[in-house]
């Protein structure tokens, strides 16, 4: 089918669940934060289990054909499968800035990074309970999650980004094996600091995604709306995923109205274009989104274009985010009665 619709990742909690309002006052935690949850421990799980369930039928009610579990246990992005792994003290934190040049803490590696067990793949099954469409989970990259942490272990970051490199890469295998149709890579950081990407961070994105029995995808964005206001002219990394090993690369083109043209830099790889403005509360009319997938049809063929949002969801009312939703799969459909 051409034009297939997902979510990047994130669908937008419920507020019964997590302090939205808390949420949407601090950057996405590096680190735990279970104070965001309404819900006490003995119960936290299974209530996480119902706004999973709920976030499932929203995509599907909307007509999503790949379907997310919304990250709806995550406090951000990253920080639950970062978190999980050895060699980081939790309690002692480091800080680093974010893109946003605000200070943020972050875990401290004290020893050599390992995944001592598996860390989605429940969340994994459990989604695959849930739906008979195709399903993609999502993990953040080993650059970025090298950038969110402060080293002090080993001789250089780029050795802390290898070991995530593995951590991720044996993650991965463990979520197709569990019937991953997609796994994506979150990998921000690559946007925000272009020069050490090309030192090392493609390469240790490359050593996690090695060999993966599945589709793969790569998404790199200019950050949350909701947190990051200020949109650049384009991307300052991504001619350089055309030697990434991922099947797909998911990027922005809505809010920052990207000059479509860069596409043709990775042409042969799959685009997940990016067609939801998230900084915009007005839902998008279907002929909006048409327009927005078509702008790229030049630069990308029509049967390598998945349409998504700009990124995640995470921060929108519920009612925007679902309207959005639909918006994004019904301009989809106008796009393939046009293109037949």
């Amino acid at each position: 089918m051409l034009f297939p619709t997902s979510l990047v990742g994130s669908y937008c909690q419920p507020d019964w669940l997590i302090d939205r309002d808390k949420l949407g006052k601090q950057f996405p935690p590096r680190t735990r934060a279970l104070e965001l949850w309404r819900i006490p421990e003995p119960l936290l799980s299974a209530a996480q289990d119902d706004a999973t369930r709920l976030a499932i039928r929203d995509q599907e009610e909307a007509g999503l054909d790949i379907i997310t579990d919304g990250e709806i246990r995550r406090e951000s992005y990253s920080n639950r499968f970062a978190t999980a792994l050895d060699g980081l003290d939790l309690d002692n934190h480091g800080e680093v800035i974010t893109r946003s040049g605000k200070p943020v803490p972050v875990p401290r590696i004290v020893g050599p990074i390992r995944r001592a067990r598996p860390v989605e793949v429940e969340d994994l099954k459990f989604l695959r309970a849930q739906t008979d469409r195709k399903i993609k989970i999502t993990l953040p990259g080993p650059f970025t999650m090298s950038q969110q942490a402060v080293n002090d272990h080993y001789d250089s970051v780029e050795e802390a980004a290898m070991d995530y490199a593995q951590a991720v890469k044996e993650e991965i295998a463990d979520l197709f094996a569990a019937g991953a149709d997609i796994v994506q890579l979150d990998e921000p950081w690559m946007q925000a600091k272009p020069d050490l990407a090309e030192d090392y961070g493609l390469a240790a994105l490359n050593a996690a995604l090695e060999g993966a029995a599945g589709t793969t995808a790569v998404h790199i964005c200019f950050g949350y709306a909701a947190m990051t206001k200020e949109r650049p002219a384009g991307y300052s990394f991504l001619p350089q995923m055309a030697d990434c090993l991922c099947d797909q690369v998911s990027i922005e083109t809505a809010q920052a109205d990207l000059d479509t043209s860069v596409l043709e830099t990775i042409r042969g790889k799959t685009v997940i274009l990016g067609v939801l403005d998230l900084s915009d509360m007005n839902v998008e009319t279907p002929e909006t989104i048409a327009h927005r997938i078509r702008r790229a049809l030049p630069h990308v063929d029509a049967d390598k274009v998945v349409v998504a949002p700009d990124c995640g969801l995470k921060y929108l009312p519920r009612d925007v985010a679902f309207g959005k939703m639909k918006a994004m799969a019904d301009g989809a459909a106008l796009m393939r009665a046009e293109i037949g």
